[in-house]
């Protein structure tokens, strides 16, 4: 069965170059010109992936993605003519998955389409041996893809909890801002290593007690990151 890919631009000339290239690779395209209308398509139909403009009439992109993160962990990539380092990080704490600028490539599109299908496909991969683990001042469950703190659940973003379950596989280890992008991302996000630092930072402030000063989730100046696991 082919996957679905809600594609939301007003842009006449984007839906037909973008939707045309994704169906020729064998999606299934639903199509839409309102966030209004996205999000109709969206509960309707239940897409594998959404591509998400950010200027739309009626609602707009930023708030589509607000509402569709609340309901859903279908990963979104949105794409948009503001490229300031501002609007990524804002869309990223939102929940958005992925960030392409306008003028874009159809092969650099398709590529990160592929990789965040993947990821999705592959929900805590590496992440070793079900159950409730330790990290800071909260506990990982595992299985039920959740972050619990004194019983309860504590709001994360789906891709900063593969990159907390990432790190849990691998705890110890020093990634460079380039190899988490490619481990946890799926590919070379070209340079955009911010969106790494945006995600730790989201990450501190649930499982650390003083996000100031991380016990865990830790800098290794000049390389990356690194997980720890201090001793109780």
């Amino acid at each position: 069965m082919p996957r679905t890919v809600l594609l939301v631009d007003d842009e006449a000339t984007i839906l037909e170059m973008v939707g045309g290239d994704l169906e020729r690779e064998g999606f299934d395209v639903l199509r839409a010109t309102d966030g209004g209308r996205a999000l109709e398509l969206f509960r309707a139909r239940q897409p594998d992936l959404i591509i998400l403009d950010l200027m739309l009439p009626e609602l707009s992109g930023t708030e589509v993605c607000r509402v569709i993160r609340r309901e859903s962990d279908v990963p979104i990539l949105v794409l948009s003519a503001k490229d300031a380092e501002v609007d990524k990080v804002v869309l990223l704490e939102l929940g958005a998955d992925d960030y392409v600028t306008k003028p874009f490539s159809l092969r650099e599109l398709r590529a990160r389409v592929s990789a965040l299908l993947r990821r999705a496909e592959r929900p805590g991969e590496g992440a070793g041996p079900a159950g409730l683990v330790a990290v800071g001042s909260v506990q990982v469950d595992l299985a039920g893809h959740r972050v619990l703190r004194g019983g309860e659940a504590v709001p994360i973003k789906p891709k900063a909890f593969e990159l907390l379950v990432f790190l849990l596989a691998n705890t110890g280890q020093v990634f460079t801002r380039e190899q988490l992008l490619e481990r946890v991302w799926g590919y070379d996000y070209a340079g955009e290593t911010r969106t790494v630092d945006v995600h730790v930072h989201a990450l501190r402030r649930e499982i650390e007690p003083d996000p100031a000063r991380p016990a865990s989730l830790q800098t290794v100046r000049g390389v990356g990151y690194v997980l720890r696991r201090p001793a109780s």
